[in-house]
Order: structure tokens, then C-alpha cells, then sequence
């Protein structure tokens, strides 16, 4: 069986390695950059997805490692982005992957052929055999989801400098200069923080409310606090975690902020300490959501209006694969995402999504995961139920139903209920 995995991040490393474990070695994997570690490669240029220079984890270190190789002891409770490539690395040698991976290659398209398998076509330093194609037996698509930035669309045309979060490197660019950050999800918060620094004004927008937790609770890292109650049944554990909070925090009009109307969870929360201690100091103003644009001044929906130099708008991404038809795979204005387990296609079974999630916590064990499941999935131990279609958009439903629906949830997963899903499936 010959395997292409594409993508050589977290996902891609991971895929590799469990693909190999299952016996299954004649395994390529195609990269575009040149070297492993995806967008956790801080790069100043943007010719790849990057991180920006400050970037540090979200989620502890101790749920943020690989199922069979945890970080090392001394990482801080939140590593950096050059300890987290570090710890890519570092894996990426410990499991002999690298003979796995070809740099310096792009994959240009991939089709179906009359057998069943898919043609991958490339471009690169590294061509594959017949002239840049090679055709497998199936294809693991672990290259990410945060590429193609998303704008939003306002009346008016912005004077100033309007960029999206996907292209902010480092702050000191923006010194001195009239920042409007606009978002409420944790890029939005990270960049706000971090130009506020050097920048003359620093405001940002929040269309409505959003939950925004502390890094700690009680001393411990939030999702290791949380990960004690998730035994609890849920409606519990929202009520407690709700409680948990306000006690930490207070209320939110306490910052300026809105009070979101909806409960706690059912959007992906942001998990960022600065901000909220930048906003009760007086350093980041809250403005409400972008009616339109004049100039240089920005009419807000309540009704205010600012002058601003730089609009950093961090909206999210759209969910592309240039590389696969539309007819097979369109997900970039989807709500709906139809996978089972977020994984499994139901109309091609021999083509699988590894990363392609948003949870609620850190994405490599889950990838971890299911990279396990693709492997015994083609190693013939575990086989595919017939209903795929049938899963496929009941998991769909499923998440319509526990979140917000709007494109940002999409793929959104509550970590520890999708863990045991795929530890059941696995069994």
C-alpha cells in the first residue's frame, strides 16, 4: 500500500509516524516549506503560514503533547512557539520520520484515477516519479486550516493600513500609531495585547459578547482545572464552570466588554489573562461592532465614531484545499462540515482529514488520535461502517446543535468528549 500524507505540521508528523507503527511504510509525505513544524516556523516573510514573534500556547503543556511523548519537564506550564517547533522536532527525530517527508514540495492537484486511487501532481525542488505525479492508494490531508485569511465586508472604504491577523509578525511596525483590532477570538486578543505595547491607541471591536478566561484557575492551568470535571455531566460542569469564572474574574461590563447571551462553551472561548488586565489598565479601549468605514474613521453600531491608522482585522479563515476539486471537497463558506469523526469522507473512502478540527483545547493529541484510526482504518483492523453518509451529517448536526452556528464552529469539538469518541472507535 503506498500512502501520501500532505503536510509535514503537527498533524502530518503525527499521521506519518502512526502510519509507519501500522506496518505501513511506503509512506510520502510532501512539504511545502523547507523544514517540519508548520505554521509554529516563525517566519518574517509570508510566504508560508506562520506564527507572529510573541506567539506562546494556549493550552497547558501537559494536554498539548503527543499521546507517546510528552514535552519536556522543564517547559514552562505555556511553551513558546521555538519550544513547541523544538518539540516537533525532537519527535520528528525520535521516530525516524524525516526519510518520510519531501521538502520544497507543493501539491498542485490531486484527482481520481480510473482504479480507484488518487494522482497526486506536485511542483517543486523534488519532483516525484513520471514527471511530478504519483498515484496512491489513499491520501491523508494534514496540511491546516490557516491559510486563507477571512475578511469581513463593511459599507465604505478604510483610509489606513488594513491587514488581516494571518499577516501580523511583531508589533514594533506599529509604534505610535492608531490600532483597531477587530475580534474577540484569541488571535484578536494576543495582537491587541501585544501592539498596545508600542502603539498610540489600541482598541478593539467585539460585534457581541465573548467568553474570555484566564490562562489559571486556582493555580493550575485552565484546561488541566477543567479536565478534573470533565467526568461530570455537562449541563454540571457548564454550571460550575460558569461559577468558576465570575469568581475569577467578576463581570465582564466590569472590563467594558459586552455579556455574552449565550452559555459558556457553546462558542470556542478565548483563553487570554493580558487582556483583560491591558483593558482595566486603560491601555485597549472596547469598541462595539463596524457599522462602516469613512476615510479614516471608523462609525461603530452604537452609534461612536474614531480615526484609526491600522485595522488588524483577525476574522478567521476560510477552510480550502486548492488542490482538490470542488466537486469533491468545498468547505471554504461551509457551516455544515459533513465528516464522520471529522476524518472520514463519506463519498471517498480512501481520503482522510487529520487536523481538520477547532477544539475546545489543544489539536495534536486529537490529531494523535486520529491518525491511529486512519492507520488501523487501512491496515484493515478496523473497518468503516456502511451508513458513512448517515454519520457524516449527524456529526454535522451534532455540532449545529452544541455551538453557535456560523462558519467559525464549523469544525469545532469539545476536547475531552471527542477523545473518548475516538478511544471508543479505536476499541
Amino acid at each position: 500500500m503506498k500512502v501520501c500524507v500532505i503536510g509535514a505540521g503537527c498533524s502530518g508528523i503525527t499521521a506519518i509516524k502512526n502510519l509507519v507503527e501500522q506496518g505501513i511504510t511506503n509512506v510520502v509525505c510532501y512539504e511545502q516549506s523547507d523544514q517540519i513544524g508548520g505554521n509554529w516556523v516563525f517566519r518574517e516573510s509570508n510566504e508560508f503560514s506562520s506564527v507572529y514573534e510573541t506567539t506562546h500556547i494556549i493550552s497547558s503543556k501537559s494536554l498539548s503533547a503527543f499521546q507517546d511523548f510528552p514535552m519536556p519537564d522543564n517547559y514552562p506550564d505555556y511553551p513558546s512557539h521555538a519550544q513547541v517547533l523544538a518539540y516537533f522536532q525532537s519527535y520528528v527525530k525520535h521516530f525516524k520520520l524525516e526519510k518520510y517527508i519531501q521538502f520544497n514540495t507543493k501539491v498542485q492537484n490531486i484527482s481520481k484515477t480510473e482504479n480507484g486511487k488518487w494522482r497526486v501532481e506536485t511542483a517543486g525542488v523534488y519532483p516525484l516519479d513520471k514527471g511530478g505525479r504519483g498515484d496512491y492508494d489513499a491520501v491523508l490531508i494534514a496540511n491546516g486550516h490557516h491559510s486563507v485569511p477571512r475578511y469581513p465586508q463593511f459599507e465604505g472604504e478604510f483610509g489606513g493600513e488594513l491587514l488581516h491577523s494571518h499577516y501580523y509578525k511583531k508589533a514594533e511596525s506599529f509604534k505610535n500609531k492608531r490600532i483597531l483590532v477587530i475580534g474577540g477570538g484569541n488571535s484578536a486578543c494576543d495582537v491587541a495585547v501585544e501592539t498596545s505595547r508600542v502603539a498610540q491607541s489600541c482598541d478593539i471591536s467585539m460585534r457581541r459578547g465573548q467568553y474570555i478566561v484566564p490562562k489559571f484557575m486556582m493555580g493550575k492551568p485552565i484546561d488541566v482545572f477543567n479536565a478534573k470535571l470533565s467526568f461530570l455531566p455537562k449541563f454540571i460542569r457548564r454550571n460550575l464552570n460558569q461559577f468558576g469564572l465570575q469568581l475569577a474574574i467578576g463581570r465582564y461590563k466590569e472590563y467594558g466588554l459586552q455579556t455574552p447571551n449565550y452559555p459558556l462553551l457553546k462558542s470556542h472561548p478565548t483563553v487570554n489573562s493580558e487582556l483583560l488586565y491591558f483593558l482595566r489598565h486603560g491601555k485597549i479601549g472596547v469598541k462595539s461592532g463596524i457599522a462602516r468605514f469613512e476615510g479614516k474613521t471608523v462609525h461603530f453600531t452604537d452609534g461612536s465614531s474614531k480615526a484609526y491608522d491600522v485595522i488588524i482585522s483577525a476574522t478567521g479563515y476560510h477552510i480550502t484545499f486548492p488542490f482538490l476539486a470542488k466537486s469533491i471537497v468545498d468547505f471554504s463558506d461551509a457551516i455544515r462540515v459533513p465528516l464522520w469523526l471529522r476524518i472520514f469522507h463519506p463519498e471517498q473512502q480512501n481520503l482522510f482529514f487529520i487536523g481538520l478540527i477547532q477544539p475546545q483545547g489543544c489539536i495534536w493529541p486529537l490529531a494523535d488520535l486520529q491518525a491511529k484510526l486512519c492507520a488501523k482504518v487501512l491496515k484493515g483492523t478496523i473497518k468503516l461502517p456502511q451508513n458513512l453518509v448517515e454519520l457524516a451529517e449527524k456529526d454535522a448536526d451534532k455540532i449545529e446543535k452544541q455551538f453557535l452556528c456560523e462558519h467559525r464552529h464549523a469544525i469545532e469539538v469539545h476536547y475531552h468528549e471527542y477523545a473518548k469518541q475516538l478511544r471508543r472507535t479505536l476499541r
